[in-house]
């Protein structure tokens, strides 16, 4: 039967190809009357070509767009997100880039959830970057439906391992004391630092002097997430000296070696150090476990410990800092008290 005037043919291509069926659409004629094609896609046979066809009568695509490859995708997408996602979340996925290789060169047109399993599947790493990957694949997704590329999802059947159970453990009060002990080691002021305002690593490391408020005792900062971004963090008391002398060293940051930021790899060769002369095994995460650890032993209130740390809570509505807000901050870190 034949296709009506301006839908389209397939036809067969000579030789020996894994897809011989042509599927293209006349657009216009030339100056001698001779029709222009447009080529919509090649498939492997008749059948399926005519439901290409079809499907691009339905809703017509760019054809450019559509034979884009996976690779060129996640450039346009990346390039998008300027200034829309997080500096966490766009390290996040340019991490789990890094392990979807074998999607590359694949149009994403063609791509399915058994290429992104495998990328999950064959990727070394532990079950947050895998998490990630799939996570990356539903942003690309998103932004290939808008343009037109895919008509559903391809992330829909694929699946990531269940996180491990956490094997994190907080500091014991004999161990808090033991680092009041160790003052003289490098990086051990910074460990109880973190244990006493359950900052992160990144965090601790981006704060600058300008974010640090003796007179409020208070620090700004904080990254990742919407609630966690520039949260007030109060200053206990025990550890205010140890601030005052950091800030005293002078420099960009607040922590520095010879006046220079720590890079991640450069705290953690110091912080293996000292867990090594100290005989602990902890990583600077786990002394955000143990703050949050002290404050629900001594009864905190979970309102504040939320505010302090930077997660969302059901009873954090605007982070608005009132004078009692900020008060109440500082009573709930007073409630860690540990002999040193």
């Amino acid at each position: 039967m034949r296709n009506p005037n301006g839908y389209g043919s397939v036809f067969k291509l000579s030789g020996n190809r894994r897809r011989p069926y042509a599927v293209r659409k006349t657009i216009g004629f030339n100056e001698k009357g001779h029709p222009i094609y447009r080529f919509i896609g090649y498939t492997k046979t008749r059948e399926e070509g005519l439901i290409m066809l079809s499907d691009y009568n339905k809703s017509p695509y760019n054809i450019e767009d559509k034979n884009i490859t996976t690779k060129e995708l996640y450039e346009r997408w990346l390039a998008s997100q300027e200034g829309r996602i997080s500096c966490a979340l766009r390290s996040s996925m340019k991490a789990a880039w890094q392990y979807c290789t074998y999607v590359y060169e694949q149009p994403y047109g063609r791509l399915n959830s058994i290429m992104i399993q495998k990328c999950i599947d064959d990727c070394p790493k532990g079950a947050s970057t895998k998490a990630a990957i799939r996570n990356l694949f539903s942003h690309i997704d998103r932004f290939a439906l808008e343009l037109d590329i895919i008509t559903r999802s391809r992330c829909l059947l694929v699946t990531v391992p269940p996180t491990p159970e956490t094997n994190r453990k907080p500091f014991s009060t004999q161990e808090i004391s033991a680092l009041w002990n160790a003052l003289d080691i490098p990086c051990a002021d910074t460990a109880l630092i973190f244990i006493y305002t359950g900052m992160r690593l990144s965090e601790l490391l981006s704060v600058r002097p300008q974010d640090v408020d003796l007179e409020r005792r208070s620090i700004t900062g904080g990254v990742k997430t919407a609630a966690g971004k520039n949260r007030l963090i109060p200053i206990h008391d025990d550890i205010m000296p140890l601030i005052c002398r950091r800030l005293a060293r002078g420099g960009e940051y607040l922590i520095t070696r010879d006046g220079n930021q720590y890079s991640k790899t450069m705290y953690y060769g110091e912080w293996n150090k000292l867990m090594a002369y100290l005989r602990m095994d902890h990583t600077p995460h786990e002394c955000r476990h143990t703050f949050r650890s002290l404050l629900d032993s001594a009864g905190a209130n979970k309102r504040c410990i939320d505010l302090i740390m930077g997660h969302k809570s059901k009873d954090v509505g605007e982070r608005v800092y009132t004078h009692k807000t900020i008060d109440e901050l500082h009573r709930a870190v007073a409630l860690i008290q540990i002999e040193h």
